[in-house]
């Protein structure tokens, strides 16, 4: 081989082993970077035991607004036990209220799930009088406050139910149901319940 030709040949071996060594292709596999999980997973708030502060038995004084979203200002006063039984460790609860009104004797049942992909609960209510279950409702606390939103009808007509509790202690707390009819702008109250924890 002449020393023209080797030059060449030594000259071809040099641009592919610069090749192989330059194309990403070819190159020594790096080892990927550790990505973080998501900030937001990892600080997801676990509301499963957002009602363990209502387990138990209260009494609870009720005033109820008896023509919703009529205009009517008539309120009625009763008072009413209420029973919350944990299950599931605390992601899921029964309520169950019992009060004699003067319009009549009042059961509720209330069914509360969490779902631990959404983070959110669920409400699911049923009473004595038609025995079926209504359209669930949904929402979560925060900040010491539970706030559940869900559909309904009021005389064939649909309308927003909203639930709020608030006012959380050991012993006490606040609840109420306001209805809306004009997609959420705006809600008027026709349930309001102060509830003592009632003493062993």
């Amino acid at each position: 081989m002449n020393s023209s030709r080797q030059v060449r040949v030594y000259v071809l071996l040099c641009m592919i082993g610069s090749v192989w060594h330059t194309c990403p292709a070819f190159s020594q596999p790096v080892p990927p970077t550790p990505v973080p999980e998501a900030q937001g997973s990892a600080l997801e708030r676990d509301g499963q035991h957002d009602f363990d502060f209502e387990f138990g038995t209260w009494k609870s004084h009720i005033s109820r607004r008896l023509h919703p979203l009529t205009g009517s200002t008539t309120w009625v006063q009763m008072e009413a036990t209420v029973v919350v039984r944990q299950m599931w460790n605390g992601r899921a609860n029964l309520m169950e209220l019992v009060a004699d009104s003067p319009t009549g004797r009042l059961e509720e049942l209330d069914l509360r799930l969490y779902n631990p992909q959404s983070h959110q609960w669920s409400r699911n209510f049923a009473n004595s009088r038609d025995g079926t279950m209504e359209l669930p409702m949904f929402g979560e606390f925060k900040n010491g406050r539970g706030e559940f939103i869900g559909p309904d009808t009021l005389n064939g007509k649909p309308i927003l139910v909203r639930h709020v509790f608030s006012k959380i202690t050991l012993d006490s707390h606040h609840f109420e149901q306001s209805f809306s009819n004009d997609g959420g702008k705006t809600w008027e109250p026709n349930f309001v319940a102060t509830l003592t924890r009632q003493k062993q």
